[in-house]
């Protein structure tokens, strides 16, 4: 394959819906010339209307000067038959989620352009080495995925097909820049970085509610109070919508052969069947009201303490955690290595559920209740509870009241292996790891792709850096070990930085550029 050299300064959009507008906006800013083309000839149209219209409200609100408004705006033009898109460096489709269709299209485009001109695709779920293939030159066919809207999710993927000559994604790298967007470089294949990494929040949380240990709106509390997330699972598939989300969650699942880590729930199926797809249908995981999601009232805790609290010294960070919380409460603390037959008996696991950590060490499951230690429970925004299917209300209410004692709100679960924020956190890790692993994406720009392309408070491996490699690798072996699923099996990336003591961000200490061949 020879590389060429490619400039890009004009360039086509093809399809002009959300997407489209997004990419042309950004676009016409960096003062590149558009061409915008859609099959439907009032959609361009409507197009540049809507440009024009969020260029005068940036004006407005003083974001944007009324000179470069102006000619941001005059160097978008409309394109009314693809042979008029001769001229381009650059075209980007932005149209249907159909193989069929968009290798169409590239096959007509390439009767068209010349032969510097580099081939896009916004495409987030289908392979761009499949996109390519009809073509006649699939070298300079690159996947090119902004998120929407486009102006705010500063990210891009560039993926290079199997034929993808990387000067083309070069090309689009340094475009990306102009543009004012952070690129990432991803190998072709499904999801890339920012939706395959995102199974882990989606999939898990439906595994959590499809189990019956927490409630939708309990579980988005607890990842987004507790584990500090913006949005927990259900808030964010309302967001997406389940028409998009759902069939991207059965795609990248199919396209990775059912691989377990990705299965879909069939409570996305059964609500997309029913038309509760989210915000933008007023109905989805919440009710929404003039735009506003319904929430629940949360009950106020409990507030009888317990006379006296026995804690499990298996852990003995997560133990000193509860005994500030006990000596802050006043209540007594019961030291003996065999509890006494009165006290509330508190276990800390990571990764077993409690009615396991209960048998492990031989305590009355009628009194046992788990607290979930993974996030700092002093100064927490919330902490989580579980109970065994033996704990008694008395026991439960006692520990209640004894987390909540500050006036920190408790959410207590049903048993579950690793709680909520423990599976949900370490399942988004191992993914992580695992597309490093893969070597579709480089340690930094998985990082970087999911914290700007998902908003996440960290990228998933600087978070198992945060929370500890080692005490993620124990609560995925010891979800295994509980429930034998292999959706919970160690990406090799985690388990060997884990063991030798590595950060989750550092690649092999004896690889190097000349030395790595990227297989796909």
């Amino acid at each position: 394959m020879t590389s060429r050299n490619y400039s890009i300064e004009t360039i086509g959009i093809v399809g002009t819906g959300a997407m489209g507008r997004g990419i042309a906006q950004i676009a016409a800013l960096a003062g590149l010339s558009v061409r915008l083309y859609d099959t439907n000839p009032a959609a361009i149209g409507a197009a540049r209307d809507y440009l024009a219209d969020t260029f005068a409200k940036l004006v407005t609100k003083g974001k944007l000067e009324q000179a470069r408004s102006l000619a941001a705006l005059a160097n978008v033009s409309a394109a009314h038959t693809v042979a008029e898109l001769a001229g381009c460096d650059l075209v980007i489709e932005a149209i249907v989620e159909k193989l069929d269709v968009k290798r169409a299209l590239f096959r007509e485009l390439e009767s068209v352009v010349g032969g510097q001109c580099v081939l896009a695709s916004n495409t987030s779920s289908l392979s761009i080495t499949a996109i390519a293939a009809e073509c006649a030159d699939p070298s300079r066919v690159v996947g090119y995925h902004f998120f929407n809207p486009v102006p705010l999710m500063k990210v891009v993927e560039i993926i290079d097909g199997l034929r993808t000559d990387p000067a083309a994604g070069d090309a689009l790298m340094d475009l990306a820049r102009r543009m004012g967007h952070t690129p990432v470089r991803a190998k072709d294949m499904p999801g890339f970085i920012v939706n395959h990494a995102g199974r882990g929040m989606n999939t898990e949380g439906l595994r959590i509610a499809g189990e019956g240990v927490a409630s939708f709106v309990d579980i988005d509390r607890i990842m987004r109070e507790q584990a500090g997330f913006r949005l927990g699972p259900f808030e964010l598939l309302d967001l997406t919508a389940l028409d998009v989300s759902h069939p991207v969650m059965e795609s990248i699942y199919h396209q990775f052969y059912e691989e377990p880590r990705f299965t879909p729930s069939p409570i996305t199926g059964t609500r997309f069947a029913g038309g509760l797809l989210g915000r933008k249908t007023g109905e989805g995981f919440y009710r929404y009201v003039d735009g506003k999601q319904q929430v629940p009232q949360e009950a106020p805790a409990p507030t009888a303490l317990p006379s006296r609290v026995w804690v499990s010294k298996r852990y003995p960070d997560a133990r000193n955690a509860v005994l500030q919380l006990i000596e802050q409460a006043g209540v007594s603390l019961d030291d003996n290595d065999a509890p006494s037959a009165d006290s509330l008996l508190i276990v800390t696991p990571f990764g077993h559920d409690a009615t396991t950590a209960a048998i492990d060490e031989a305590l009355d499951a009628s009194r046992v209740v788990a607290v979930d230690a993974l996030f700092p429970l002093v100064g927490a925004s919330r902490r989580s509870l579980m109970t065994t299917p033996a704990t008694s209300r008395a026991s439960r209410d006692a520990a209640h009241a004894l987390f909540a004692h500050d006036g920190v709100p408790v959410t207590v679960i049903r048993d579950s292996t690793g709680f909520v924020a423990q599976r949900v956190v370490a399942t988004i890790v191992n993914i992580g790891c695992d597309i490093a692993q893969q070597q579709i994406a480089t340690p930094q720009d998985i990082d970087l792709a999911v914290t700007l392309g998902l908003g996440y408070p960290r990228g998933p491996l600087a978070l198992g850096d945060a929370l500890g490699a080692r005490t993620i690798l124990d609560i995925l072996r010891n979800i295994g070990s509980v429930l034998g699923d292999p959706r919970y099996r160690p990406s090799p990336w985690l388990a060997r930085r884990a063991l030798l003591g590595m950060s989750l961000t550092q690649d092999d200490a004896a690889s190097a550029d000349t030395a790595t061949e990227h297989t796909q």
